[in-house]
């Protein structure tokens, strides 16, 4: 499924490539170590979702901000006190956001601890590499060289652990506009990256979990606690703060 969802986005891709007249070489090659990271995260992310339950895996994938946001702040980005007050309520109020009261059996709930962990940290180079090649070069050229390397990745992965390759044919477009929507979001995200703190944006960034625990509830019909309530006023808060810094 991700291999094909990276292929819909690919190819959305080549597309715009088409109306370009060439390819940032600095950009490309920053790319390609963003699709090795997104690659690794994205695996262990849907690893983690079908051994543990969202409750589990979306907190703690949540927090993968903390490594864009400690690579730039390292790399000598020195953002306003108010918007560092920001961005660690933001982190925390998504992690709250994120929570339930179930829970899986122990030796499933150990399993996806690793597995989300290793997405996260996946996850968080795949941002800090793409937003570092769309910084200093071109955010399309970005995408295009991660998508060159994640995409073979991906399938040579599925064929590693011998991933069914039939797909039901109803379920085919929905899994091709995840890769649309995925490589639009990060289009975006390259754009604000070229304009702003990678650690700011990266942060800003991380709220989608908000926007999961919303359509959980919508679509599935999960109960949204008081604690995820208050993480959404925290992160809320956080964003807040961060855009008045």
């Amino acid at each position: 499924m991700a291999a094909l969802s990276q292929a819909g986005g690919f190819a959305l891709l080549l597309v715009a490539l088409a109306g370009t007249a060439s390819v940032n070489g600095a950009s490309f090659r920053t790319g390609l170590l963003a699709g090795i990271a997104g690659a690794v995260g994205l695996s262990f992310f849907y690893a983690a979702l079908a051994t543990g339950t969202m409750s589990i895996v979306a907190p703690i994938v949540g927090c993968s901000a903390v490594v864009p946001f400690t690579l730039a702040i390292a790399g000598g980005e020195r953002p306003a006190h108010v918007a560092l007050v920001g961005a660690a309520l933001a982190i925390v109020g998504v992690v709250l956001a994120s929570l339930d009261e179930h829970r899986a059996e122990g030796g499933l709930r150990g399993r996806a601890v690793v597995l989300a962990i290793v997405a996260a940290i996946g996850n968080g180079l795949f941002l800090y590499f793409l937003g570092r090649g769309s910084r200093h070069g071109d955010v399309l050229s970005t995408l295009v060289g991660a998508r060159v390397v994640s995409l073979p990745l991906l399938v040579a992965a599925a064929l590693v652990v011998r991933v069914p390759l039939r797909i039901p044919a109803r379920a085919l477009w929905p899994i091709v506009l995840v890769g649309i929507g995925d490589v639009a979001a990060n289009a975006v995200f390259g754009l604000a990256s070229h304009h702003g703190l990678l650690a700011i944006v990266s942060v800003l960034g991380s709220v989608y979990p908000i926007a999961t625990v919303f359509l959980a509830h919508a679509l599935l019909g999960e109960r949204i606690t008081m604690l995820q309530r208050v993480g959404v006023v925290v992160a809320l808060t956080g964003v807040a703060l961060v855009s008045i810094g």
